[in-house]
């Protein structure tokens, strides 16, 4: 049933288009002058985590070191663990 409220508006055709899309190919490679980061969290707790960060280091011995000093000093046993590096985008070609 039209709109009888809007009688200029242009109707709408039952038809459906077909669109096609490419895509863009990237290839990504990691930053050799870029240093990885690495961070653990102390997710240790019953009613809610420790929270304790070590920050970002940068070789996962620091990072082995702080967990091991962190849970020395308060027991805490699980924590978790992100590691980053940055990549560096190599553009492709259109398919």
């Amino acid at each position: 049933m039209p709109d009888s409220t809007n009688t200029d508006a242009p109707s709408r055709n039952a038809t459906r288009g077909r669109y096609r899309f490419r895509e863009y190919h990237v290839t990504t490679v990691p930053d050799p002058l870029a240093l990885p980061g690495h961070e653990a969290v102390c997710v240790t707790g019953e009613e809610h985590n420790c929270g304790a960060a070590s920050g970002t280091l940068h070789t996962p011995d620091e990072l082995t070191r702080w967990i091991a000093a962190h849970c020395a000093q308060t027991g805490h046993e699980l924590f978790e663990q992100t590691t980053r590096i940055l990549l560096r985008a190599e553009p492709g070609a259109w398919q």
